[in-house]
């Protein structure tokens, strides 16, 4: 039997996708009406439970812990421990080192030790701080330098190697080496840590968690319940923000909750306070990177060695995947002919950091473009001439890691046409006569781009199903194994389904994720959301409709070409019926109208023993222009304008494309200047609310602020409709404010590399300021 047609590969104009409409939970999210966990009707006689903990504890030996007081107080209905845990003691990803409740020793400050399940949240609350524990400290192992010095680390060290650095570091004819410190940051999601459990029959467990990975939930509640995987359903609707804080975090909670419910028989709810949530999660990766980098004279680079020394926490969590990542992005978009990347995995004795949008590529980035500013300062050329320099191109487009950069032109466009568009040279003129008429305020300018590789480096991860079904009154339901955190993934396979079955987008009905309709989901998470979960339900809704076009060919006695579907119909030659009436006749005709997709992302090949192969289906690319302005008696900073430039491929959706744009940039710019994570000589996390640390708020957004699509032929490779990834990329486009605020530095000593840590703080740009300022009189 011949194929049916692929309808989409008809000349037709495409009417749901490529168009920017609405968030489906847009109006929700205004109203107040969209339901979160905590907005979800609780069944009658609910528990709560919240997590209890040594508050005086960094790393210490648990001596005596006495619960009682807290068994006896006010509402408490039940008090867990370690002993309490059915299963395994473990709430990790993969390497077992995650214990649900600590047992023995307190491995960093915030650990959970007991948890306290009672009536009310409040009850619940004030017994936690009944608990008499006893502890020995230990000394704490709390920077990269302890780590380093006591030789600690959660996972053997990893490096790229390509040529010679050592050859090519003598053969250049300028050496340039420094050292940077990249700050952490903390997720900040609107909607904290919160799960709840429901006891189910023949000891199961449905589960209703704020997760990027519902899949890992079923795994772990299974693992600490000691039950099967297929006893636990795992359900999240939305979640009011993720950012990677919960692809792994959200699993000791929903752990919790599940245990405290199979013991009382009871549903069980946990929702951290925010103070609990900041200080007991994992945060952004923080570094110390030390680089040397040879170039020949006139700042194109010719050897490049760079270490990265990560402070990964406690335990290993994502720490994996998370620092190769640095390790893949730390050329930026740049061609080092001999290169040595080298990344080191420190164990700390702080809470273990984890996913946070970018997954590591920010870190590396942003290293890169530290060393091409070096470059530029120390030969007196603009720092976009270098980036041009050493930029990917036909003759040099082979990643450090071995994989070509395919779309070098696309890269040169792009800078090309923002360049243009940011008006970056009559600027910088503007900028030079401003720093030489004005000794306090200072202005800084730079145009920064990014190439993102956009797949999971964990192969097994790069797959995605989906369950749709076509009802007889031509309603579609659809399901798929991504989360919606707020990034409209929702809205956009709803949009490529509807297209599929040519419907309007009222038709298409939208649903929960659940592990319970689609099995073994990876998580939501490396910007790959849309494009796995997109093409899994777009080939579920091919099929269907396929199914039909057959049935439709039977009965009307046509070939496939005289089928359309399109408006809520289906056009068979020149009579048109409704889908509902064609879905209704197939039903009768006992045609299966259901159909479970499922997507693997082709030609990824990357094997990590050998650093070989493929890890990337594609780049996505984009560019910022930032002009900011310090003021160097205070340290002060205003970022003054900016304009981007960012390629989606052909956008499924250019509203919600936009929108991801400017809140990756501007939570990127929040990491690099405001949102400080601090720690005392104790290991006490000291900025763990809103009053002591600082993410970017409306004042700081730029007055001017432009931020347009890129517009070119679409993605090479065959996504959805040949759009591009979108939700981590954005980030990195503040890495041009960091340099900005560089470059602002460096004009009070030209020649100078400023010595600017990451996030460039009023009191790290006034302490850069002073040394440039020593520097000069000396």
């Amino acid at each position: 039997m011949t194929a049916p047609l692929d309808q989409t590969s008809l000349e037709q104009p495409l009417k749901q996708v490529r168009r920017a409409l609405p968030h489906d939970s847009a109006e929700k999210h205004v109203s107040g009406t969209a339901t979160y966990i905590d907005d979800m009707p609780e069944a009658a006689g609910t528990l709560h439970v919240v997590p209890g903990w040594e508050r005086g504890a960094t790393r210490a030996r648990i001596q005596s812990i006495d619960l009682e007081d807290v068994r006896n107080a006010p509402g408490v209905v039940a008090v867990l421990t370690a002993d309490d845990v059915p299963g395994m003691n473990d709430c990790s990803s993969a390497f077992g080192d995650d214990p649900v409740l600590a047992s023995g020793e307190v491995l960093f400050f915030g650990q959970v030790i007991f948890a306290v399940v009672a009536t009310t949240r409040e009850a619940a609350r004030r017994a936690t701080l009944l608990a008499k524990i006893e502890i020995s400290p230990i000394t704490p192992i709390l920077t990269v330098e302890d780590a380093e010095d006591a030789d600690t680390t959660v996972l053997p060290d990893y490096q790229f190697r390509r040529g010679s650095p050592e050859t090519g570091m003598t053969a250049s004819a300028s050496l340039l080496d420094g050292s940077m410190r990249i700050g952490g940051q903390e997720h900040f999601y609107l909607e904290g840590q919160v799960a709840m459990a429901l006891p189910q029959e023949d000891g199961g467990m449905l589960v209703y968690s704020s997760t990027q990975h519902p899949t890992e939930i079923q795994h772990t509640v299974a693992k600490v319940l000691g039950v099967p995987d297929a006893r636990i359903t795992a359900e999240v609707r939305r979640m009011g923000g993720g950012f990677g804080g919960k692809e792994s975090q959200a699993n000791q909670w929903a752990a919790l909750a599940s245990i405290a419910a199979q013991k009382t028989g009871k549903a069980c709810k946990l929702r951290l306070d925010r103070d609990d949530d900041m200080i007991m999660t994992g945060k952004r990766h923080d570094f110390r990177v030390d680089w040397k980098v040879g170039h020949d004279g006139t700042g194109k680079i010719r050897a490049v060695e760079m270490e990265f020394l990560s402070r990964c926490g406690y335990s290993v969590d994502l720490s994996l995947g998370v620092n190769d990542r640095t390790l893949f992005h730390a050329d930026s978009s740049y061609f080092y002919p001999d290169a040595q990347i080298r990344s080191r995995r420190l164990r700390t004795d702080t809470c273990s950091n984890t996913a946070f949008r970018g997954f590591g590529g920010p870190q590396g980035m942003l290293a890169a473009e530290r060393m091409i500013d070096a470059i530029a300062i120390s030969v007196g050329k603009d720092p976009l001439e270098i980036r041009k320099l050493n930029f990917y191109d036909g003759e040099h487009n082979l990643t450090p890691f071995g994989m070509p950069v395919e779309e070098f032109e696309v890269m040169h466009d792009l800078i090309s046409q923002l360049e243009e568009s940011s008006n970056y040279w009559d600027r910088r003129e503007v900028i030079a006569a401003f720093n030489a008429e004005n000794a306090v305020l200072k202005k800084g300018l730079a145009l920064t781009p990014v190439k993102f590789g956009i797949s999971f480096t964990l192969k097994h991860l790069n797959q995605a199903g989906a369950l749709v079904h076509l009802y007889t009154d031509g309603s579609i339901h659809l399901n798929h194994g991504g989360t919606e955190m707020g990034q409209g993934l929702y809205q956009k396979v709803a949009q490529v389904v509807a297209e599929e079955f040519g419907v309007t987008l009222d038709k298409v009905h939208i649903t929960a994720t659940n592990t319970s309709k689609v099995p073994n989901t990876g998580p939501t998470a490396a910007s790959s959301g849309t494009d796995l979960n997109a093409m899994a339900a777009k080939l579920a809704a091919k099929e269907i409709r396929n199914r039909l076009t057959t049935f439709l060919c039977e009965q009307h006695q046509c070939g496939q070409e005289a089928i359309h579907f399109g408006d809520n119909k289906v056009l068979v030659g020149d009579q048109s019926f409704p889908l509902a009436d064609v879905a209704k006749q197939a039903h009768m005709a006992r045609i299966q109208m259901s159909h479970a997709g499922f997507y693997a992302t082709p030609g990824i090949t990357w094997d990590r023993d050998s650093a070989t192969g493929r890890p990337f289906y594609y780049f996505a690319f984009g560019g910022a222009c930032a002009e900011v302005t310090i003021d160097t008696m205070t340290g002060e900073m205003t970022v003054d304008r900016v304009d981007i430039l960012h390629d989606v491929g052909h956008s499924l959706n250019p509203a919600i494309d936009l929108g991801q744009i400017e809140g990756g940039f501007v939570q990127g710019m929040g990491w690099l200047t405001t949102e400080e994570l601090i720690w005392d000589e104790a290991g006490r996390l000291r900025t763990h609310a809103p009053s002591t640390y600082k993410i970017p708020t409306a004042s700081d957004i730029p007055e001017d602020f432009t931020v347009n699509l890129y517009q070119g032929s679409g993605n090479p490779q065959s996504t959805v409709y040949r759009s591009k990834a979108v939700g981590e990329p954005p980030v990195m486009l503040a890495n041009a404010v960091f340099c900005a605020i560089t470059d602002a530095v460096a004009s009070l000593n030209p020649g100078e590399v400023p010595a600017l840590d990451a996030p460039a703080t009023p009191e790290a740009i006034m302490k850069a300021v002073q040394d440039m300022r020593r520097r000069r009189a000396t």
